[in-house]
């Protein structure tokens, strides 16, 4: 095991579960055991939420000049840069994504530390008007312990994502990261500690959803949750956390349209919607899966993405060939080639043919070849389901109207594309699309500056940006009378 045991992170000391069970963390790519981590239950919650909620209480991170935790946010962002490759590929053999995308994410983590540590000296109420002998003053306060569960997709960038602004805010909070990737997450601990976090203000908590992720959000001194995840565990969450009127934040998943029109730019359309779904091999809750391409430039759209589909190279995330990883488990290899039966018997033509690679070497591996499905039907499971791999379904459309409908249809909202030469065109349609995000002649983009949320059942609330700074504050007005 190159990674050996790893520990938990609780009160600024590294702890074993208080029941000594673990969980085996496996490398996608080969199928080994790369690591053993403690399987934190709800006792071990318990400690971590103590523990936070005293250094919130007694003011030891709140209580810092805003200058003072800007410059500890500010020191995080350096270290994280220095140490990026090593980073990088514990993420690698964490979750197998291809190392170049892991040095993406861990460069991008970085940033969003420098971006929030900024806000931290601009955070600013406000001065309403009053009755006369009388002043309102309204202030920001941050909203407490702050309970932040991470999912296995980008494991890094994700929990500094949730960790950055709830720092920044002036919260404290307890991190559970997703069993199948703790490694970055418990990485972390050593550059708080060099940059003078006081103990509590980050505790690491690694463990199962339904016991250690469960505690969390049932918790009564945990003031909000923030989860990024699987719709069917946000809407759980989401009834977990009504006892206590919490405070929940959820980014759930997506079943994207990418709507090409007959004036778009052909081959940028094909490169980026074919990035678009087999980025970080389709395990991303935004992909553009949902093809939906103007009849007149259909068979031509087909034709060119089949060719494109040949410049993927599937394999080992340490191979710098790699441009697609595995899978994160066998488990999900198994839930996505499932769809990919479901395509088949509901009567979908794959006219780009994938399934498990056939070398040799990567057959202990989780690993699915990128394939596209044709003649398919707004009704199958690939065009309603999130699959949350390297799958997409292409489907002609005749009109404006028509294809906003399609593109409509369906429980999620959290991202969508339009490729277009025609600006009023393409304002119009993103006018119409119920996303939270849309992207015009482009795929998958998502500063960090910028909000990032869904509409209807892809979630509620934003993270990154102002708005995602917000989510981890409190609004108190303060009425003065001054005529006494």
């Amino acid at each position: 095991m190159p990674y050996g045991y790893q520990r938990m992170y609780i009160n600024g000391k590294w702890v074993d579960a208080a029941n000594n069970a673990t969980i085996d963390v496996i490398d996608p790519a080969r199928g080994s055991v790369i690591a053993t981590v403690p399987r934190g239950m709800s006792h071990d919650i318990d400690q971590a939420v103590q523990a936070a909620r005293q250094c919130f209480d007694t003011g030891a991170w709140p209580g810092l000049a805003p200058r003072e935790r800007e410059q500890m946010l500010l020191d995080l962002a350096q270290m994280i840069r220095q140490d990026r490759l090593r980073l990088a590929e514990m993420e690698v053999a964490d979750c197998g994504k291809p190392l170049n995308d892991a040095l993406a994410d861990i460069d991008e983590a970085a940033f969003i530390l420098s971006y929030y540590g900024g806000w931290i000296t601009k955070i600013a109420g406000d001065i309403p008007p009053a009755s006369p002998g009388a002043m309102s003053l309204v202030v920001k306060e941050p909203i407490g312990v702050a309970g932040l569960i991470v999912p296995w997709n980008y494991p890094f960038l994700m929990a500094i994502q949730k960790i950055a602004p709830a720092l920044a805010a002036g919260c404290t909070c307890i991190l559970k990261p997703a069993e199948q990737t703790p490694l970055t997450a418990l990485a972390l601990p050593r550059y708080l500690e060099a940059a003078h976090l006081p103990p509590g203000a980050v505790n690491i908590v690694t463990g199962y959803g339904e016991e250690a992720g469960e505690a969390l959000v049932r918790h009564p001194d945990v003031d909000m949750i923030s989860f990024t995840g699987s719709l069917e565990v946000g809407r759980h969450i989401q009834q977990a956390a009504a006892h206590t009127i919490k405070r929940v934040t959820l980014e759930l998943g997506g079943k994207s349209p990418n709507i090409v029109f007959a004036d778009a730019d052909m081959d940028l359309a094909v490169a980026k919607t074919c990035f678009g779904v087999f980025w970080n091999q389709g395990e991303v809750c935004s992909a553009g899966s949902r093809v939906f391409v103007q009849e007149s430039i259909y068979d031509a759209f087909i034709t060119r993405v089949s060719a494109y589909l040949a410049t993927i190279r599937v394999g080992s995330g340490d191979n710098s060939t790699t441009t697609m990883g595995p899978l994160i488990s066998r488990e999900h290899q198994a839930r996505v080639l499932g769809y990919v039966q479901s395509a088949y018997q509901e009567g979908a033509q794959c006219i780009a043919k994938g399934s498990v690679p056939d070398d040799p070497a990567l057959r202990q591996g989780f690993f699915v070849e990128p394939m596209v499905f044709a003649h398919v039907t707004p009704s199958m499971r690939i065009m309603q389901e999130e699959i949350f791999g390297p799958v997409m379904a292409v489907m002609p459309f005749a009109t404006e109207d028509e294809v906003i409908a399609l593109a409509n249809d369906t429980p999620y909202g959290l991202a969508a594309a339009v490729w277009t030469r025609d600006i009023q065109r393409a304002l119009s349609v993103a006018k119409k699309l119920r996303a939270g995000t849309v992207w015009i002649n482009d795929s998958q983009p998502a500063p960090s500056e910028a909000p990032w949320g869904g509409y209807k059942q892809s979630g509620n609330g934003r993270e990154l940006g102002r708005l995602g700074l917000e989510e981890y504050l409190e609004t108190k007005h303060i009425y003065i009378r001054l005529d006494s």
